[in-house]
């Protein structure tokens, strides 16, 4: 096999709850539900993660944990503790680093490797090996031409495994699946894909650019058959991503009603996330608020600056004006404020 380039992702396994159980060794083997504050009795708070002891009694990311205890009343609840996690996922990415590889981080938990080599399960296994030998953390690694095709490999190799996924084997590997089996196609698009008679990936991919483009837009029509084909961007970027922005939100046990209490929150979240910017050497030059009504009805609303700024007063007064565009005529049960950064100069 002769040398090449190769996109690898590293999917670290169970994060949240492989990082939890390194704390609490007691734990492993156990039912283990991590979000929130960790009191499952808790109205309005969310699993980020469950072992895979707890996953075998439904439990998944994003259910409320009322439901989670439900589900699995015996299971180990946990709060979230997101500087643990991200001081894990850097020792993980320093060991990828060390490496003579392009390392491209995509979260806490996943980054893209790119390599030349002629074996690149042998590269997969040595990343693992070194992760976990430092970290004590498993990952699955997947192999692809692209980014689309590694990412869906590391799908295939959970939990701690290797497999590849390229042009060679991408037919008989994705054309009888569903569409929202690719990257980047959700139950929304999958659902209005079926509607068009588009139910499997090889239907996806033999059909015509215009009249998908006449469904889902110039851009993404075509671009949906794109990752039906297995296409997908090859390049690795290892430039230090930087934030174009930050919010603050809180979900509130009881829903709100009094203006004057909201517009109180609105103004401490702006707050917040003032002093996070200038903790963060940032400044802000448009404010946005997030209104979630009861049950689920989600508004927002945003004004540019006049001049970049992190002064609280600022930001604050922008967020309470802005609140002042909203019909607050229906219960309130979360809150946000989010705010763009000016982009630093090359």
């Amino acid at each position: 096999m002769s040398t090449r380039d190769w996109i690898l992702h590293v999917d670290l396994d169970q994060f949240i709850a492989a990082v939890e159980i390194l704390r609490h060794p007691e734990l492993r083997g156990k039912p283990v539900v991590v979000g929130g504050s960790g009191d499952p009795t808790q109205p309005r708070t969310v699993a980020a993660t469950a072992t895979y002891e707890a996953r075998e009694h439904g439990v998944h990311s994003g259910m409320p944990l009322r439901t989670a205890l439900r589900r699995c009343p015996d299971a180990i609840f946990l709060p979230s503790d997101p500087p643990a996690y991200e001081a894990a996922s850097e020792r993980v990415m320093g060991v990828l680093r060390e490496f003579p590889v392009r390392v491209e981080v995509w979260g806490w938990d996943e980054a893209f490797v790119g390599a030349a080599t002629d074996d690149p399960e042998a590269l997969a296994a040595d990343l693992q090996r070194a992760v976990r030998e430092r970290t004590d953390l498993s990952c699955s690694v997947g192999i692809g031409d692209n980014k689309h095709q590694a990412k869906l490999a590391s799908g295939f190799a959970k939990p701690a495994g290797i497999h590849r996924l390229t042009s060679d084997n991408w037919a008989e590997t994705m054309y009888e699946r569903p569409t929202d089996a690719l990257w980047g196609i959700g139950a929304k698009i999958s659902k209005k894909l079926t509607a068009l008679g588009l139910h499997t990936v090889a239907q996806l991919a033999a059909a015509d650019p215009a009249h998908l483009a006449e469904h889902f837009g110039p851009t993404n029509g075509p671009w949906y058959r794109y990752l039906a084909l297995g296409k997908g961007e090859a390049e690795v970027v290892t430039t230090p991503w930087v934030a174009r922005g930050h919010s603050r939100e809180t979900t509130f046990p009881q829903d709100l009603t009094d203006p004057a209490e909201i517009a109180r929150h609105v103004a401490g979240l702006a707050e917040q996330v003032a002093h996070d910017a200038a903790a963060a050497g940032r400044e802000v030059i448009r404010v946005s608020v997030k209104v979630r009504f009861t049950p689920f009805l989600t508004r927002t609303r945003q004004s540019k600056l006049p001049a970049a700024t992190t002064d609280p007063r600022a930001l604050s007064g922008t967020a309470v004006a802005i609140l002042d565009r909203f019909d607050l005529d229906r219960p309130v049960r979360l809150l946000g404020v989010a705010v763009e950064y000016t982009m630093p100069k090359e």
